[in-house]
């Protein structure tokens, strides 16, 4: 109960409501790190928010494979808590996150309230996208890394997404690939060494993009979720990312060209106030080239996280296999 009293209060005092009606779990955190509810309010006009209370369990010995993952999952949600506080009002109605009405750490617990992006206007999650909800995420993507391109990432990951790696040591021991696993620092190198460089997401699949109601204006666009893995990066990591979470390999041979060149023109768009047409065509020749590369980093990483499992299909064998010879 106390636990309980404690989010309520939080809640009530981060919101100016009355009282808390009702709360309701969504679902849990990766690994039994917590959960994600929905706090119905009596307030005169703010009717929900959602909290994300984030509770790990028992420290795991240190050092190891679970010391290790115990860390990395400790350090995202400070990382998480330091975007909401002193990044994500840069992005504006134009590139929608949720808002923050209260970030807090109590020991080795973090608390979020945030926007309900449901009563937002954004209560749709795809299972399947079609041209519209693709371009709607990549014009996201775009707006994202254009506001924080040359951002450093004080606070954040240095280099973002979860399968950096520099963080996943474990996973580089078990890869079987090993002309991959040969290469991979190299690929490391070719990203990290990018002279544009901006803020990724760091988790960009479909999951994590929240899509308003078939019909409504598309000026809404899309707005995006989870925020544990943003760090320092070139965003086409991002955008490789995404097309791997909604897209099987035909659909990526049919379909992937077409977006990346709709993914550049959004991008084109976002960054024209900062950018000289010619410095924008050298951003976008530069990350065009490290598409295979971006590729090939995650392959990296999944091989070494579900070896004798993981199968690279027809598309990301020919992205990984472009990147391997260009290094």
């Amino acid at each position: 109960m106390a636990k309980n009293d404690s989010v309520e209060r939080l809640v009530l005092e981060a919101t100016g409501a009355r009282s808390v009606t009702r709360r309701h779990t969504l679902q849990s955190l990766w690994g039994g790190y917590g959960e994600i509810q929905r706090v119905e309010l009596e307030a005169p006009e703010l009717r929900s928010v959602i909290v994300k209370r984030v509770a790990p369990p028992t420290r795991p010995a240190k050092g190891g494979a679970k010391g290790r993952s115990h860390a990395r999952k400790l350090r995202s949600y400070a990382v998480e808590m330091a975007w909401y506080e002193h990044f994500a009002s840069r992005l504006g109605a134009f590139c929608r996150v949720p808002s923050a009405f209260a970030c807090r750490t109590q020991g080795e617990q973090w608390l979020f309230v945030l926007e309900d992006l449901d009563r937002a206007g954004y209560p749709s999650r795809r299972h399947q996208l079609d041209a519209t909800d693709v371009q709607q995420c990549l014009t996201w993507l775009a707006r994202f890394h254009a506001t924080f391109l040359g951002t450093p990432p004080e606070r954040l990951w240095k280099t973002g997404t979860y399968w950096h790696l520099g963080t996943r040591p474990d996973e580089f021991a078990s890869m079987t690939n090993r002309r991959l696993k040969t290469a991979a620092a190299a690929i490391d190198r070719r990203l990290s060494s990018a002279g544009f460089q901006s803020l990724v997401h760091g988790d960009a699949k479909l999951e994590n993009f929240c899509f308003p109601e078939r019909g409504a204006s598309s000026e809404l666009g899309v707005a995006a979720v989870d925020f544990q893995y943003v760090g320092g990066g070139a965003g086409i990591k991002d955008v490789a990312y995404f097309f791997s979470s909604i897209w099987e390999s035909a659909e990526c041979e049919a379909q992937a060209a077409d977006a990346l060149n709709w993914y550049f023109e959004a991008l084109s768009v976002a960054v024209s106030a900062r950018l000289t047409r010619s410095e924008a065509n050298a951003l976008e020749q530069e990350w065009r080239a490290l598409y295979p590369v971006a590729w090939a980093d995650f392959c990296r990483f999944s091989e070494g996280w579900a070896p004798g499992h993981f199968e690279h299909h027809a598309y990301s064998e020919r992205m990984t296999e472009q990147a391997l010879v260009a290094l």
